[in-house]
Formats: structure tokens, sequence, C-alpha cells
């Protein structure tokens, strides 16, 4: 298998993972357990080739359903071995986003051939998943917490592109566009870092 391959697989059966551990933080049954960690590992794969109007990936190749439900199950007999899982969910969640962005970023630079589009289709790819399975457990929003997550994917995906443009091969460009990503996030996970946020203001007087 080349990177490209490697990473994608890895990124769908890590956000499956958590995908799974939420349903372990809510106690759900078996089947509960299979489909958030469907939904967390494809879904945010699934909007990139929706947007992008190609073959929804999984789809084509069925082993991607395979690799979440092979994981929902081992989750389902081993989340209560870990400590914590919510942290757990979270530094998977963050090496899923360092996949995804490169795999996104891969997949929309060669069908549109737009670096713009590429980037964000990184973004898009490597986040999305982790949106949708907090929303659907009710689980804190990771888009909401205070250290950087979107923008540890952007960066992952304008370094993938960087090397890719400057014309370094499939390997070099995936690995350093996930150790990007990965030490931004992971950091942020480690440190509390945090871009500047919005202070809010008294409005304007509506008589003046």
């Amino acid at each position: 298998m080349n990177a490209i391959v490697v990473l994608d697989y890895v990124g769908v059966a890590l956000f499956a993972a958590t995908g799974a551990l939420a349903a372990s933080r809510k106690q759900l049954d078996i089947i509960g357990f299979l489909f958030l960690a469907a939904v967390t590992g494809i879904g945010g794969g699934t909007v990139r080739d929706l947007v992008l109007d190609v073959p929804v990936f999984w789809i084509d190749q069925p082993t991607y359903i395979l690799a979440c439900a092979a994981t929902a199950v081992v989750i389902y007999f081993s989340a209560h071995l870990l400590e914590s899982r919510y942290r757990s969910l979270l530094w998977f969640d963050a090496i899923a986003l360092a996949a995804y962005c490169v795999i996104g970023s891969y997949k929309g630079l060669s069908i549109t051939g737009s670096y713009v589009i590429a980037v964000v289709m990184g973004m898009l790819t490597g986040t999305f998943g982790g949106i949708l399975r907090d929303v659907l457990a009710n689980e804190p929003s990771v888009l909401l917490r205070r250290e950087i997550y979107v923008t540890a994917a952007m960066l992952g995906a304008l370094a993938f592109i960087a090397a890719a443009a400057f014309g370094a091969n499939e390997f070099f460009s995936a690995s350093v566009g996930f150790g990007v990503a990965i030490a931004i996030r992971g950091s942020a996970l480690a440190f509390g870092w945090t871009l500047p946020t919005y202070k809010s203001r008294p409005g304007r007087n509506t008589d003046s």
C-alpha cells in the first residue's frame, strides 16, 4: 500500500474508534457502537466526495465499512480498559484529523487541480466526521473547544500541498502534512494552545 491508502485506512479506523468511544460513554448497545463508528469513520470522506461530485469512496470499496465495524467491535469489548475514554477520544480524533486532512487535500488536488479547493477539502474531511459524532452522541463539540482544531487541519493540508507543489514525492508530502497537523493539534491538547478569541464590546447607541 502507498502512503495515501495507509493514511486513508488509519483515518477511517481512528475516527470510527472515536465514534465507538462516544457510544461507550452513552452506554449504547452493539448496534449503537456500529452506527456511531460508521458515521464518524466515513462521514468526512462522504461529504467530501459528494461536494466533489465523485463516487463515494466506501461504496466503491466496502472494506472501509468493514474497517469501521471491526473497530466498533474491538472498542465494544475494550473501552472499559481505558482510564479516560473522553481523553482517548480526543487523542484518537487528533491522529485521525491529521491523517484525513492529508487524504482530503490529496483527493481535492487530484480531482480539481486547485490548491484552494484542496485545502478546503482537507479541512472538511479532517473535521466533519468528529463534528457529526459529537452532534449524534450529544457530546461537547470538538469544534467548540478552545484548543486549536480546524486550524490544525488547515495547516496540515497547507503543508501537504506546499510539499507537493515543490515536487516532493507522495510519501514525503503526506508525512509532512500529517506531521504538521498532529504536532499542532497534539500540542493544543497537551498545552492548551488557543487562538485569540473575539472580545465582546458594547454596541453603539441607537441614537448616535
